[in-house]
């Protein structure tokens, strides 16, 4: 048995099976829904059904709350039809979707950003024609059957010869793959990946100024976006926040402020919330969507590219909407949930 899904306002339709969610039915048929972890743990998918009616499988409460599914919101990658259903999909974008590939990649180097951080390049097969949006993310496919998900830290126009893709990994002690990133992966190994996936990527038919929002490695689809945009030659006005804890968690400050005083469009503000005198550190403290704030508490105007921590995301989300009238559909956000988050699913 299979049901018909109808998004709305695009008119798009596909079917999904029965016991098939509907948001990999949409991946299976190239619908850009939006979507993050596709584990029920971030709320990324949450749409509101329209028509029809759906049931759960397990999810975090603070994805899709009681409140927020008797009010008609659905997970996507949670949802599994009983009927025909009609949803609101206003993320749904009118860019032509990549195929998803497996395929097999090489270390090409591994660079210690900073203590706990990683630059792994992994080289493209030449084989395979991988194309992907800046922002987007690949997951690795680990030998027991896991999967690690990492977002590109370049675009797709600058991946270099040989064509490799940049991937920021935070070291997670007792992480079954960042583990192997940190000790035993070395050049040449080869690694097996699958991508891209991800509705996280610039919206090109917009002209309103831009906020990048970023916590720790959640730089790294923003430093894509930030290529991308530099290729095309934008002059959309953009300013980052970057939020880390203490001084060494900025780890590509000297890029950072390469890149904005090179791109007039670009400003530059790193946020640090736990700084203390060791650190030297003489600039904003504080959360990091909070300096936003400060500065910026009209952004009714603007649109938002957000990524990293769950907690930053969500509260950045929130407040920006509920505080500062940015429109929710033009918050656009990637929420890093790391495997431990993952577990708490219900």
């Amino acid at each position: 048995m299979s049901f018909n899904v109808t998004l709305q306002p695009s008119g798009r339709h596909y079917t999904v099976g029965a016991d098939e969610t509907l948001l990999n039915a949409a991946i299976r048929e190239g619908i850009g829904l939006p979507y993050g972890c596709k584990d029920g743990a971030c709320g990324s998918c949450k749409c509101k059904l329209l028509e029809g009616k759906v049931v759960h499988g397990p999810h975090q409460e603070k994805a899709l709350s009681a409140a927020e599914e008797a009010a008609g919101m659905v997970l996507t990658c949670r949802a599994t039809p009983q009927t025909d259903v009609v949803l609101e999909a206003r993320g749904v974008a009118a860019e032509g979707q990549f195929p998803v590939l497996k395929m097999p990649g090489r270390v090409l180097s591994l660079e210690r950003l900073a203590d706990d951080v990683m630059r792994l390049k992994v080289q493209l097969p030449a084989n395979q024609n991988f194309q992907f949006h800046a922002g987007q993310y690949i997951e690795f496919l680990l030998r027991d059957g896991a999967r690690r998900a990492y977002s590109v830290a370049n675009a797709p126009h600058n991946l270099g010869t040989p064509p490799a893709i940049e991937l920021h990994i935070r070291h997670m002690p007792g992480g079954k793959f960042t583990d192997q990133v940190f000790s035993t992966l070395k050049e040449k190994d080869i690694v097996r990946m699958e991508g891209p996936f991800g509705s996280f990527y610039l919206r090109e038919d917009s002209d309103k100024p831009m906020v990048l929002l970023a916590s720790g490695t959640g730089l790294a689809p923003i430093k894509a976006l930030i290529e991308r945009l530099e290729a095309q030659g934008s002059t959309r006005p953009a300013v980052l926040y970057w939020g880390g804890r203490r001084k060494a968690d900025l780890y590509l400050n000297d890029w950072l402020e390469a890149a904005a005083a090179r791109l007039p469009w670009l400003r530059y503000v790193p946020v640090l919330s736990d700084a203390t005198p060791d650190d030297g550190w003489t600039g904003r403290t504080g959360f990091v969507h909070q300096a936003v704030m400060a500065d910026l508490p009209d952004l009714s105007g603007h649109q938002v590219y957000a990524c990293g921590a769950p907690i930053v995301i969500e509260s950045a989300q929130r407040d920006f909407v509920a505080q500062c009238g940015l429109p929710a559909e033009e918050f656009f956000a990637d929420s890093f949930t790391s495997e431990a988050d993952k577990q708490t699913t219900a």
